[in-house]
């Protein structure tokens, strides 16, 4: 079901059949926000998990921008309303214990949320490890900063070999601050959440959400 967040962001919940859980999960989406690819998301994750999940648009009120207005809006997105949303949305759960996952923008927020000590479990699928040049504002810090100013084992990354946003020297840099990296040789960005995408690869996917999930469940 549709709800507003404090801030009067737009949020999707879901409970599983059985009703408000004691596991919570927060879902951050890609750059281009809530759509019907995340609400099924969160449907299948809340019935498949018995979790109570929650996702939240990135953009509020921006809903109508199109990809490249996105790409620079992002510079005017700030860590402080972008996380303090997460928190929100995990605390719309209900939940007494509750994990984080993020794809693409959201994999990097889900990369610095890490130190607000929120969530108990992060799991970042192909993240930005630095702000990329265009969507760098007074607002948003640096995701390496982040993780290097707490305890980073509770975090793993899901990344492609193949992928600009991830280079290798950034990704040693993300596994040097303590997070559990999984490497996809030959994977391109996005090859696990959108199977319409050119980038995806099942085999792939299948083995990442296996690893997010047990990863999730501790």
């Amino acid at each position: 079901m549709r709800i507003r967040l404090p801030s009067g962001t737009t949020a999707e919940l879901v409970h599983p059949a059985s009703g408000p859980a004691e596991r919570g999960l927060v879902v951050i989406p890609d750059l281009m926000g809530m759509r019907p690819l995340f609400d099924e998301m969160v449907a299948r994750l809340a019935e498949e998990n018995s979790w109570s999940v929650c996702s939240f648009e990135p953009y509020p009120g921006q809903e109508h921008l199109e990809v490249s207005e996105r790409q620079t809006a992002a510079a005017g997105l700030t860590d402080d309303r972008v996380l303090g949303d997460a928190s929100a949305a995990a605390d719309a759960t209900g939940a007494a214990t509750v994990g984080v996952l993020g794809f693409c923008m959201g994999g990097m927020y889900t990369l610095k949320v890490a130190a607000s000590g929120r969530f108990d479990r992060h799991c970042a699928f192909y993240p930005q490890i630095r702000v990329p040049e265009l969507w760098r504002g007074s607002g948003q810090g640096e995701p390496l900063e982040a993780l290097e100013a707490v305890d980073a084992s509770s975090v793993l990354a899901i990344v492609g070999c193949d992928d600009s946003y991830t280079p290798p020297d950034d990704v040693d840099g993300l596994e040097a601050t303590g997070v559990t990296v999984v490497r996809y040789p030959g994977a391109d960005h996005g090859f696990v959440h959108d199977p319409t995408r050119p980038a995806h690869r099942a085999e792939d996917a299948a083995d990442a959400w296996s690893r997010v999930i047990a990863w999730l469940r501790g």
